[in-house]
C-alpha cells in the first residue's frame, strides 16, 4: 500500500507541466550571470579567481564580508559564481554590502565539486589578497551557502583568529553523514518506485548519465513523473522526508525530485573520488515502506570515506567566535535537521561564543528574502568581537 497520497492529491502534474518547471529551476551553480565589475581581479592560491568591491572612497567602514559560495559541479569552469549572490527579489548583495559601508571578496575554490577542503586554503589565501590590496580589515565576517554554508561554519570553529564571526545559511553542517545518506536513500526509493528511468546505482553514476542529463535523463524523468499513479510519488517522498510546499504541490514536487536526483548525480562520483572511498551507507537502515525496506540495495560505507569525513567534513560546535546560521524548515536538498543537529553540538558545548539559529517557515534550498539575510547579518555585526 503506498505511503502518503495526500502530498498530491490536488496536484494534476501533466508532462507539459512538468518540462516547463524542469526548465524553469536553477538546480545548480553555475556563472549564469555576466561578470560583474571588481575594484581588483585576479587569481591566487593554485588558480582560484577572486574580486573585491569595495564601497566609494571614503565610504569604506574598515569591515570585510568574504563570501563563500555553494556546490558547482566539476563538469562547470572553475570560476566565480556571481549568480549565487542574486537574492530571489534581484538584490545584488556585493552592492548592497558596499552601500552599508563594508568591503566584499569572494574567490572561487580552486576546484569545483566537493571542494571544503580546497575551499579553506583558498578563502585564506583571499584574506591575504585583500590585505595586500586594500589593507587589514578592522573587521571580517564570513558568509557562506549550501555547501559554502558548511565551509563557513568549519572555518569559523577552525580560524577564529581570522573573522570576528560568520553566517551560515542553508549547509549540511550537522551531520555530514547523514546529508549523503539523506541523498543516497532518496536515489534508492526513487529507483525503486520509478525502476527503468535511471540506471540502478546509487553510488556508482555511468558518465553517460551525467552527458546526457538535460536532453535526455530530464525529459525521461518528467514523463515517468507525469504517467505515475500520485500515491506512488506521494510514497517516495513519506519514506524519504522530502520536503514540498503544500501549499503548491504541483509547482514543488518536480523541483523537489529532480533537485535531489541532480545532486546524486552530479556529486556521487566526485564525492567518492575526494573523500576516497564509497560514502553512502544504508545496511541497516529501516525504510518506512515494508517493500522498499525488503528490497532495497544494501550498501555500506567504505572505512576510508568515513575516516576522511570525520577528519575534514564534520562540525564540532566549539565556537570562539560568534556564528548565526539561517535555515528554511521545507529546504528539500539540506534538511531543516541539520541546523537543528548543528544547535545541539553548541549547546552541549555549553561555554563558547554567541550561537543564533534563525529558522525561516518557507520551502525551497536557501531561499531568504532580503530582510532575512540583513536581520541575521544585523545580528551578528552586534555582537563582541571574538579574539583574533
Amino acid at each position: 500500500m503506498p505511503l502518503g497520497p495526500h502530498f498530491l492529491c490536488q496536484s494534476n502534474l501533466n508532462h507539459a507541466a512538468l518540462l516547463l518547471v524542469f526548465t524553469a529551476i536553477p538546480v545548480h551553480s553555475a556563472s549564469a550571470q555576466a561578470a560583474i565589475p571588481c575594484d581588483y581581479y585576479g587569481a591566487h592560491g593554485q588558480g582560484a579567481k577572486y574580486c573585491i568591491n569595495m564601497p566609494p572612497p571614503g565610504g569604506w567602514n574598515g569591515g570585510l564580508v568574504v563570501f563563500a559560495h555553494g556546490y558547482v559541479p566539476v563538469t562547470a569552469p572553475v570560476d566565480i559564481q556571481w549568480d549565487q549572490m542574486y537574492l530571489a527579489d534581484g538584490t545584488y548583495i556585493p552592492a548592497l554590502l558596499n552601500s552599508m559601508g563594508y568591503a566584499f571578496a569572494t574567490t572561487s575554490y580552486s576546484v569545483n565539486g566537493l571542494a571544503v577542503v580546497q575551499a579553506d586554503h583558498d578563502i585564506l589565501d583571499l584574506m591575504e589578497v585583500f590585505k595586500e590590496n586594500v589593507g587589514k580589515p578592522r573587521r571580517s565576517y564570513l558568509v557562506g551557502v549550501s555547501e559554502g554554508g558548511l565551509i563557513t561554519t568549519l572555518m569559523i570553529e577552525k580560524h577564529p583568529e581570522e573573522f570576528n564571526g560568520g553566517m551560515a545559511m542553508c549547509g549540511p553542517i550537522g551531520n555530514f553523514n547523514k546529508q549523503i545518506n539523506y541523498w543516497g536513500n532518496f536515489r534508492v526509493a526513487f529507483d525503486h518506485y520509478f525502476p527503468t528511468v535511471l540506471p540502478p546505482s546509487a553510488v556508482k553514476i555511468p558518465q553517460a548519465l551525467i552527458d546526457n542529463w538535460d536532453t535526455a535523463v530530464l525529459p525521461g524523468i518528467g514523463f515517468a513523473l507525469s504517467t505515475a499513479d500520485p500515491a506512488t510519488i506521494g510514497t517516495l517522498l513519506a519514506v524519504t522526508g522530502a520536503p514540498i510546499d503544500l501549499t503548491d504541490p504541483a509547482g514543488s514536487t518536480p523541483k523537489t525530485i529532480l533537485g535531489l536526483l541532480w545532486y546524486n548525480v552530479f556529486s556521487t562520483n566526485n564525492g567518492n573520488e575526494v573523500l576516497r572511498g564509497q560514502p553512502f551507507d544504508n545496511h541497516d537502515y529501516q525504510y518506512l515502506d515494508p517493500a522498499l525496506n525488503f528490497f532495497a540495495p544494501r550498501y555500506t560505507a567504505d572505512k576510508k570515506a568515513l575516516k576522511t569525513i570525520a577528519e575534514n567534513y564534520q562540525t564540532s560546535g566549539r565556537l570562539k567566535t560568534p556564528l548565526v546560521t539561517l535555515h528554511t524548515t521545507g529546504d528539500p536538498i539540506v534538511l531543516f535537521e541539520q541546523s537543528t543537529l548543528y544547535s545541539q553540538k553548541v549547546l552541549a558545548n555549553k561555554k563558547g561564543a554567541a550561537y543564533l539559529n534563525i529558522p525561516v517557515e518557507r520551502y525551497g534550498h536557501c531561499n531568504f528574502t532580503i530582510d532575512e539575510v540583513l536581520g541575521g547579518f544585523s545580528w551578528l555585526i552586534s555582537q563582541p568581537a571574538g579574539k583574533k
